[in-house]
């Protein structure tokens, strides 16, 4: 199993699904599985119950997928809040952290109304303030650190397909472009 990390808006969830696509395995979102258990956005959730109860359903979720057959999975942003979390994903799973800035993130998210943590009065400075407390943490749980900087989807997923060929966790040529 590939795991997918980083900020929200990283880029896990549309690089995860190209990914999948690329090495022809499933895809996974643990938040979209967790709104499908819930029957309600995690935005409502969150509001409702808070992120206490929220970080609780997602480590269930995640202990759940990590030992479940391989495919690429896209973690939520605060996946790795958790140290059993961070345990389950490098433990189990080949984990890629998708290292965005804030300044890029909040470019492609800054009209976005659905992400619970980002509803605040500076959302710029909210993503700076989540990038100092979880980039350590991105780092501490992932194998391999992809900058996404400005490369296009095609490019993140070949350079992520590189990088396992060369650790060996793909056979060489297994997904050589156009498969």
């Amino acid at each position: 199993m590939i795991s997918l990390v980083g900020l929200p808006g990283s880029g896990k969830s549309t690089v995860g699904r190209q990914l999948a696509r690329r090495l022809s395995l499933p895809f996974l979102d643990s938040d979209h599985l967790i709104e499908q258990r819930l029957g309600c956005s995690i935005r409502e959730f969150f509001d409702r119950e808070g992120e206490a109860r929220f970080r609780d359903l997602e480590s269930t979720v995640l202990d759940e997928l990590t030992q479940g057959p391989s495919g690429v999975l896209s973690t939520g942003g605060g996946s790795v809040l958790r140290p059993l979390n961070r345990a389950h994903l490098h433990e189990r799973t080949q984990v890629v952290y998708l290292r965005s800035s804030p300044d890029e993130v909040f470019r492609r998210l800054r009209h976005d109304r659905t992400r619970p943590l980002l509803q605040v009065d500076d959302p710029l400075q909210r993503l700076r303030d989540l990038f100092a407390v979880r980039d350590p943490l991105y780092r501490e749980t992932a194998h391999f650190v992809i900058e996404t900087g400005r490369p296009s989807v095609a490019t993140l997923v070949n350079m992520i397909v590189m990088q396992l060929e060369l650790a060996g966790h793909l056979p060489a040529g297994v997904a050589a472009p156009g498969r």
